[in-house]
């Protein structure tokens, strides 16, 4: 991380945690649909690239885009769309609305966040998610690691409008020519970004967005 930044704002889901494949496969398998979870692990980020152009963000919410999101796994994965793999669906949505289903902690998140706090920077989550964020943060230990979370839910906006981020200088006390962000999605994260007058760094640990106009890492571990 360059010296001149003193605030690192975070996305949360691909960045920090990532989808509980397990859960998901334990669903479908109650369903009667038996799945690996590798086999949806391996399916996810061409998913994700799938999504990430802006005639898709323009037309959909984050919610919107998340129910996309787990049909375009399963389907890139394999599995034919039924009755019982949206009961599975279901289930799981429900798990997300109270707990966050996106609580596996990326290997390199707490070796990450250490960095960013030894070297001096404080760390800010601006996550689009459903309110569940403080709460599967504790959950999964990450919380004393981070400074400040803004969860979309909870401020009523979510990117890529730039309000969210502003909204996380405001009240994180952050100096925008010393704040950088970083998340996994070009036209929500690095967009919404640029839209408030921050640079941002893209984690495309696939190596999908080989044409992008932004630094791009492939790990957490090469960010910090």
């Amino acid at each position: 991380m360059a010296t001149r930044f003193r605030t690192a704002f975070l996305d949360a889901g691909g960045v920090l945690v990532y989808p509980n494949w397990q859960r998901a496969a334990a669903a479908l398998a109650a369903a009667g649909t038996p799945v690996d979870p590798a086999r949806l692990a391996a399916a996810e980020p061409a998913v994700k690239r799938h999504l990430d152009v802006a005639p898709t963000v323009k037309a959909t919410n984050d919610e919107q885009r998340g129910f996309l999101y787990f049909d375009l796994v399963l389907t890139q994965a394999g599995v034919t769309p039924s009755p019982a793999t949206d009961a599975a669906l279901r289930d799981l949505k429900a798990f997300h609305d109270r707990e966050g289903t996106w609580d596996v902690v990326a290997p390199d998140a707490v070796a990450t966040l250490q960095r960013l706090r030894d070297a001096g920077l404080r760390v800010v989550i601006v996550s689009n998610t459903n309110g569940t964020l403080r709460r599967m943060f504790e959950r999964v230990g990450l919380a004393p690691h981070l400074d400040q979370v803004i969860d979309s839910s909870e401020e009523g906006v979510e990117k890529p409008d730039s309000r969210l981020f502003e909204i996380a200088l405001e009240r994180s006390g952050a100096d925008r020519a010393t704040t950088i962000h970083c998340g996994d999605l070009y036209e929500i994260d690095v967009v919404g970004a640029r839209r408030a007058g921050l640079p941002a760094v893209l984690l495309d640990p696939a190596g999908l967005y080989g044409h992008a106009d932004c630094p791009r890492v492939r790990s957490l571990t090469d960010y910090a």
